[in-house]
């Protein structure tokens, strides 16, 4: 199972900003200014590095290529217990990710991961 998913909300919007901003990528934000918050950005805007995880390559019906949903990595050893879901509500998220002009933000809902036979836990 993919540790991450979008709720139909989300994959609305994800549409809407595609139309308008081309292939999208998330970064989930790791505290500070912007809480926890899941920033999303055109493809390629927010530079990845050695430090960052690919955690999935969403696939969202009506949207033509994968949305990466990258993470540091430090977050991910503290995350890696969980499964994300992007959702979305009403409300000002942060200026640098592209919903903010919309009137709502992104944001994770999180639940503990069910332990499966590869993933070391028992």
């Amino acid at each position: 199972m993919d540790p991450v998913s979008v709720t139909p909300a989300a994959a609305e919007l994800i549409r809407s900003l595609r139309e308008q901003h081309g292939p999208l990528m998330f970064h989930q934000s790791g505290g500070c200014c912007d809480g926890s918050a899941p920033m999303c950005y055109p493809a390629g805007e927010f530079r990845t590095g050695g430090s960052d995880v690919l955690l999935a390559s969403l696939d969202v019906d009506g949207v033509p290529e994968p949305v990466e949903f990258w993470m540091s990595a430090a977050q991910w050893a503290l995350w890696r217990h969980t499964r994300l879901t992007v959702d979305v509500v009403p409300g000002r998220g942060s200026g640098f990710s592209l919903e903010a002009p919309e009137g709502v933000r992104f944001l994770i809902r999180s639940h503990l991961a069910e332990p499966g036979p590869s993933d070391g836990r028992r």
